[in-house]
């Protein structure tokens, strides 16, 4: 878990130092530094249980870190989803941030598609408001995440620096 949320961490600094909106960029790497620190202290809880043993503290403990970093990378998810909406620059030559670009390009395509499916499909009740009922959600950078099948979850053809793990690697 806690190499994952470096992931998203450096997901998120890509994209904000990328992102041409400057509201946008501050939350983003806001949101980053907050996920770090999430990350950085279930490392070190992790490391205290495994040392101390079985205790229900501790495991309380933990799972409450987990449940916090989960809910900081959905928190990034959200300001990079903004931040794709607004606009972002150029990627330069680093690998990583190509494939940041491609991700958040993958996305803001399936977007536009949902939108131009719910205008042109759109069931108006009788005061001309559009139906919710039976309407589906528009796509998010975390539905896309968890959509991938487990076999093309790694979609990078460069080795990393976390163990492994990629900036778009989809293990959530």
């Amino acid at each position: 878990m806690v190499s994952h949320g470096q992931v998203i961490v450096k997901f998120g600094n890509i994209l904000a130092k990328r992102c041409l909106d400057q509201r946008c960029s501050t939350e983003l790497l806001r949101a980053a530094e907050h996920t770090q620190s999430i990350s950085s202290q279930l490392g070190i809880v992790a490391r205290v249980k495994a040392v101390t043993g079985e205790s229900k503290a501790s495991s309380e403990l933990l799972l409450s870190n987990v449940q916090n970093l989960i809910q900081a990378v959905q928190h990034v998810l959200r300001a990079a989803e903004a931040a794709c909406v607004k606009g972002l620059g150029q990627p330069s030559a680093d690998p990583e941030e190509e494939e940041v670009a491609a991700f958040c390009q993958q996305w803001r395509k399936n977007l536009t598609q949902h939108r131009v499916k719910a205008a042109l499909n759109s069931d108006r009740d009788e005061l001309g408001l559009r139906k919710t009922r039976g309407a589906k959600a528009e796509p998010t950078l975390m539905s896309l995440v968890q959509e991938q099948p487990p076999g093309s979850r790694n979609t990078s053809k460069h080795p990393s620096p976390r163990k492994g793990h990629t900036v778009t690697d989809r293990h959530w």
